[in-house]
């Protein structure tokens, strides 16, 4: 999957795989979603959606994603998935999902358009 894409000019923003029902979900964030429609699809990926991540990043310093998830948590926003690591020279990036109805409120409370 990573190759094709890559061959095609497919730049990824971030990217999570796990096993699912003995076989693999992938979570894919291009920066052009067309362009990545097209690509999986002359690559005869299966791919289901779109569906709606946040993709944050900032200065990595003990509890920086506890604060994120402690702003979602007070409006009553449930984290369905995260995945969050250190980016090296001092900042951290995470990728999360929330549910469909909480994506508009997640955005407000995190103050993002």
């Amino acid at each position: 999957m990573l190759e094709a894409l890559r061959n095609s000019g497919v730049n990824l923003l971030a990217f999570s795989g796990f096993p699912r029902n003995r076989r693999a979900q992938v979570d894919f964030v291009p920066e052009d979603p067309s362009l990545f429609k097209t690509v999986a699809r002359q690559a005869k990926l299966k791919v289901q959606g779109p569906k709606t991540c946040f993709l944050v990043d900032g200065d990595d310093r003990p509890g920086a994603v506890a604060k994120l998830m402690a702003k979602l948590a007070e409006a009553n926003i449930n984290v369905t998935a995260i995945d969050a690591v250190v980016a090296g020279q001092g900042r951290y990036g995470a990728l999360f999902w929330v549910n469909t109805r909480d994506v508009k409120k997640a955005a407000k409370v995190l103050g993002v358009g």
